[in-house]
């Protein structure tokens, strides 16, 4: 059943605890809704431009000109963070959603709202075109790391 696929990101992910799983886990189950960029509803573009907005990265309103945007990244080298796109409609990249790792990803779909997915599912799966990488090295350990956690280490 794909209920197991909507559980938080810390399991399994790089973000585990950081601002980007918080981030993500907080909207998890947002209706989807064209155009949306709120919390009140969310596309596919509209989730990513949020996510990164919380992290200080301005991402436009199209599936289509994220994907023109950062360095192309083989899917074996896929680290949490990177944009992971589809082609839904049979005309080119119009599906986008976060790598989160684990061979996951967070996304808004149309049916489920904002869910966490398998790259492996078959839907999935056919119809991926590609990722890229949008955020810099820097950004990505401050992203990644969760300093709260860190700050007292003996």
């Amino acid at each position: 059943m794909s209920f197991a696929i909507v559980l938080t990101i810390g399991t399994g992910s790089a973000f585990a605890d950081s601002k980007m799983d918080k981030v993500i886990d907080d909207v998890i189950g947002t209706k989807y809704r064209t155009g949306g960029t709120t919390t009140n509803g969310f596309d596919c573009s509209g989730f990513t431009m949020y996510v990164y907005k919380q992290l200080g990265i301005n991402l436009p309103h199209q599936s289509g000109s994220q994907f023109s945007m950062g360095t192309s990244v083989s899917r074996s080298d896929l680290r949490a963070g990177d944009l992971v796109f589809f082609n839904t409609s049979g005309h080119g990249v119009s599906h986008v959603g976060i790598y989160v790792g684990d061979g996951k990803f967070a996304h808004a779909s149309t049916s489920r709202g904002v869910v966490i997915s398998s790259l492996s599912d078959s839907y999935y799966a056919n119809r991926y075109v590609g990722a890229k990488r949008v955020m810099s090295t820097d950004t990505y350990q401050t992203a990644a790391v969760d300093s709260e956690d860190n700050d007292d280490v003996q």
